[in-house]
């Protein structure tokens, strides 16, 4: 992952974090906010930052991500009109 990804996602969790209205956020918040982005940059990573910020607690922890995100990739991978 490249030093200019990493600033653009920055940038993409402070901007959803503005058009929030919220002048304040608790720093647990912001770790959440880093999820979906990541996901998308960085599956290894997304992993890691998710198991703290998610609170895992056992191997099947990670395994039910995994197991998401290897749905997810299916999903986007299939054709136009096929599930």
């Amino acid at each position: 992952v490249t030093d200019a990804a990493l600033a653009c996602l920055g940038q993409e969790v402070e901007d959803a974090l503005r058009l929030s209205g919220q002048a304040e956020f608790a720093a647990h918040e912001v770790g959440l906010a880093n999820l979906a982005p990541l996901r998308a940059l960085d599956e290894v990573a997304y992993l890691r930052f998710a198991s703290v910020y998610r609170a895992f607690e056992s191997v099947e922890d990670f395994e039910k991500e995994i197991a998401m995100l290897r749905l997810e990739r299916a999903t986007d991978s299939a054709p136009a009109g096929r599930p």
